[in-house]
């Protein structure tokens, strides 16, 4: 079952498109919480030091679609030392 799904289609230029894929990287790279402009309202997400990554392409009928996913858990993993360390 899905907690939260956001999902915000449109068109855009190309410069556009690249300037929300800076404003992505640049929240990649400072990590901790990042906000993100998308659609009508801002997401603010944790960034973790590690994440999966998968990158799709599919050309279909004339049309290409590439699909960037990043993905990492919510909850932070428990770093609590053990009785035994």
């Amino acid at each position: 079952m899905k907690d939260l799904e956001f999902e915000h289609k449109r068109t855009l230029s190309r410069a556009q498109a690249a300037d929300q894929l800076d404003a992505l990287s640049a929240a990649l790279r400072r990590g901790g919480q990042a906000e993100l402009e998308l659609g009508p309202g801002t997401l603010t997400l944790r960034i973790p030091d590690e994440l999966r990554t998968e990158i799709e392409v599919e050309l279909e009928d004339g049309e290409v679609d590439l699909e960037i996913e990043l993905s990492w858990h919510t909850k932070q993993p428990d770093r609590t030392p053990q009785a035994d360390d």
